[in-house]
């Protein structure tokens, strides 16, 4: 089994595959392998019930696991599978979102200047909390009020705006930096963690009294509805959240759209 994980890692790695999806791929896969036979047949009944012990997951769960097997198949095992596995039918939820009174709430409780920041620069470029801390000085261009991202989900770069109203702030933060400095260090030095930023954000909304379930990703969601209300393009809010199909971005459309403010209940009218 070793060997077939070890095989997957440095394909995955070679295909410039992030590293979690590497650590994903690997553990699903050493979890379908040991109750499978060897050598291993590509059979239906093999595969599903592995596929059904996971059923009680989120969808999403499911379907990677669906999209490792079909990758170890394909390119370890070098046997594609004969038959489609049908993929995990994923619930049609709205995106969680906060009002901009919400968000200024919550940057207004945040007593630490770096912190509030980071929730702001989240809020303000449509960043993931990936992207927010792994942040570099030489990622930032002041004169064009742009933010250079690398290695994005799914290994992509993708240029976003700065928010002009956080320049100054954030020039007085990188003071005495180098290029390749983290923007947001940790008190140990390196950057912080994807967890210490979203405890952050959490405590903020406990303290701010949010009462909805939001997660730092809420901040991106939110970016996204707001500039469609601001009557951005959304083509360009595609552009600036690094889509790849315009059928992401249009889920913002149904929490967005004015004219459903408009429309009086029934039992409000007189």
């Amino acid at each position: 089994m070793q060997a077939y994980i070890e095989q997957l890692q440095r394909h995955l790695k070679m295909r410039k595959y992030s590293p979690k999806t590497v650590q994903a791929y690997s553990r699903y896969i050493q979890e379908f392998l040991i109750n499978a036979p060897s050598p291993l047949p590509p059979e239906k009944e093999i595969i599903f019930s592995y596929i059904l012990q996971k059923n009680a997951l989120a969808a999403q769960s499911v379907n990677v696991r669906i999209q490792a097997i079909k990758y170890f198949y394909t390119h370890i095992l070098e046997t594609p599978l004969p038959f489609a596995i049908p993929m995990a039918k994923r619930p049609g939820r709205l995106p969680s979102i906060l009002s901009r009174a919400e968000i200024s709430t919550i940057l207004g409780v945040i007593k630490n200047p770096k912190h509030r920041l980071l929730i702001a620069l989240a809020y303000g470029a449509g960043l993931r909390v990936s992207e927010v801390v792994h942040l570099r000085v030489k990622d930032i261009d002041f004169s064009e009020q742009l933010l250079f991202l690398k290695k994005t989900k799914g290994n992509k770069e993708r240029r976003t705006i700065l928010p002009a109203a956080l320049c100054i702030e954030l020039q007085r933060l990188l003071v005495g930096t180098t290029q390749d400095s983290h923007v947001f260090v940790s008190e140990r030095g390196g950057g912080l963690t994807t967890r210490t930023a979203q405890a952050i954000f959490l405590e903020a909304c406990k303290k701010a009294e949010i009462c909805k379930a939001v997660t730092f990703h809420s901040l991106r969601h939110s970016f996204a509805t707001h500039m469609l209300e601001d009557g951005v393009d959304i083509r360009f809010v595609q552009e600036l959240l690094g889509h790849k199909h315009i059928r992401t971005t249009e889920q913002y459309t149904h929490v967005t759209n004015p004219m459903l403010r408009k429309i009086q209940s029934p039992l409000d009218r007189k």
